[in-house]
């Protein structure tokens, strides 16, 4: 095993291995390091988790070269239906009125990261795992890595260390950056369920005074969960059986898609806004959810830590080109900076969504239906959240027309 890198990638999830995918022919030394085996991996009961992809996404894959191996397992998403529980405030998008074949896809976790990792393993990139980081010292020109195997202590050393190891990240515990937390007091409720009428496509968010409800297609009459109620309701909710959920659940939702059967287990995840209070440490920097967890309900998660591994690629492959050493601080800095702001909007607007949405104070509610009507009747308006929920409100220079890549 080679003990010097250009580029150490902690975590072999999502976000570090479409980093190592993109930086693959750079010509940039790497390796992933990953604690789990990839047993373990596709184990893990959050691989059941719907991913909502973006347009933009689904571009920043087709750069990848990774969309093909998974378009087969996406649903497009051709119509999103916004509603209020029990009042007259709704709003429609669609695809065809924006002149693009889908807004947005939806797959599981597991489909895309068993892809993703199986890609990492056919062009041969370095993999070290099961490895977990123990210890970092950064110095001038490199950053001492402490890797442990079962029963054996070794040391990497690596111009540039990446933290892309999830939301409890051990590279943000060992550099001691801290995190803002806000808890929502609310969980979300994740299953799939089967309608008695096909869903055509279309996306429906459910606001209601506990918190969300998102229907995802994930097939012609299967649809993708994800519930928010308050922690109490929540556990309520998982401690009854499987007819008391559905009917809580069907009640929630209506029957615009006839009845509805649960066909996959219920699972619960706590809900919090976490943001990392800084993105680089010495010759570190910390990307996707390692810096951000955001709440379900725009689905802006994956899209915003995709964003992340592709603007910081682009960025190490100019660098390297020109000779130039990936792990200065000036150019940490500077990314961390070109990042700042797209992390601000979308945290900001998914927050907003939340605190509005979950709100069932009178005057709230009024002028949360009024928008919403008023908002399907104003096509600039319109346009604009549309744009937002394909991942376009930020502008992506490296992306062309058809998703190429521009260095």
């Amino acid at each position: 095993m080679s003990q010097d890198y250009d580029l150490l990638i902690a975590g072999g999830g999502l976000a570090g291995n479409c980093l190592a995918l993109a930086l693959q022919g750079s010509g940039l030394r790497l390796a992933i390091v990953e604690a789990s085996t990839r047993e373990q991996q596709q184990a893990s009961p959050a691989g059941d988790r719907a991913l909502a992809l973006s347009a933009g996404s689904v571009a920043m894959l087709e750069s990848l070269g990774l969309w093909q191996g998974i378009r087969h397992a996406a649903t497009p998403i051709e119509s999103i239906h916004v509603s209020d529980q029990g009042y007259f405030g709704k709003t429609r998008l669609s695809a065809a009125a924006e002149q693009v074949p889908a807004l947005g896809y939806v797959i599981t976790a597991r489909d895309i990261e068993g892809h993703v990792a199986e890609s990492v393993r056919q062009v041969g990139i370095e993999l070290l795992s099961p490895v977990r980081v123990t210890g970092l010292a950064s110095g001038p020109d490199e950053m001492n890595v402490g890797l442990k195997w079962a029963n054996e202590a070794t040391t990497a050393t690596a111009r540039l260390l990446v933290g892309a190891d999830g939301g409890s990240s051990s590279v943000r515990k060992l550099l001691e950056i801290g995190q803002t937390t806000y808890d929502y007091g609310q969980t979300a409720l994740v299953t799939t369920v089967k309608s008695s009428l096909p869903n055509r496509n279309t996306a429906y968010e459910r606001f209601t005074a506990s918190g969300p409800l998102a229907l995802l297609p994930v097939g012609r009459k299967h649809s993708a969960v994800v519930w928010t109620r308050t922690r109490a309701d929540a556990e309520a909710l998982m401690a009854g059986g499987e007819a008391e959920f559905l009917d809580e659940l069907q009640q929630c939702f209506g029957y615009r898609l006839g009845a509805l059967e649960l066909t996959a287990p219920r699972r619960a995840f706590p809900l919090s806004l976490i943001r990392a209070e800084q993105m680089v440490s010495g010759r570190a920097v910390i990307i996707g959810n390692a810096v951000h967890q955001l709440h379900p309900v725009a689905g802006q998660g994956f899209n915003l830590g995709l964003r992340d591994v592709v603007v910081l690629a682009d960025r190490l492959i100019e660098r390297h080109r020109r000779g130039l050493d990936p792990g200065a601080s000036e150019f940490l800095q500077e990314y961390a900076e070109a990042r700042r702001k797209d992390h601000d909007r979308t945290i900001l607007f998914t927050d907003r969504v939340v605190r509005i949405f979950s709100n069932d104070w009178a005057p709230v509610t009024a002028a949360r239906n009024i928008g919403l009507t008023l908002l399907d009747h104003l096509p600039t308006a319109k346009r604009l959240l549309a744009r937002h929920a394909m991942g376009f409100a930020e502008t992506l220079p490296f992306l062309g027309k058809n998703g190429e890549r521009h260095y």
